[in-house]
């Protein structure tokens, strides 16, 4: 993945009707107003799936919960507005680093590489706006928010 288009994913909302994102963006960024920045650090490098891996992410370690609290809230105020219906799957701070295309898989022992070192706080909130394309997906910024 090139460098532009790393991203932690707190809501991944699909689709979003032009005529919605203001209110998305008001209404998520808005909710996040003085919640804290969180201090991420990188953990290992997996396959997901584990078995017959399609991507390959970097864990990112959320020792404090900062990140599930910016992520539940953000979701709640977009749920509480009708603007988004809130995922089962629990919140996973990850990075995507690759993806396989589609048909092929990595092999076990292509999975494991060192994971980078460094914590780093995450001080900024972002709406993007994903253009997908068979090649990559480019990733727009739309509107964004500084934590505390």
């Amino acid at each position: 993945m090139p460098a532009e288009a790393l991203h932690v994913t707190l809501v991944f909302l699909g689709g979003v009707d032009g005529a919605d994102v203001d209110a998305v963006a008001e209404t998520a960024l808005g909710a996040l107003a003085g919640v804290a920045a969180p201090m991420l650090a990188p953990g290992v490098v997996r396959g997901v799936p584990a078995r017959r891996a399609r991507l390959l992410a970097l864990d990112l370690t959320d020792a404090d919960g900062r990140a599930a609290a910016v992520a539940s809230t953000a979701a709640a105020a977009l749920a509480a507005a009708g603007l988004h219906e809130s995922e089962r799957r629990p919140f996973w701070a990850h990075l995507t680093l690759a993806r396989v295309r589609s048909g092929q898989r990595l092999g076990r022992d292509e999975v494991e590489p060192p994971a980078p070192d460094g914590s780093f706080v995450a001080r900024r909130v972002t709406l993007y706006r994903s253009h997908l394309s068979p090649g990559r997906a480019r990733y727009e910024a739309l509107r964004g928010v500084e934590l505390g």
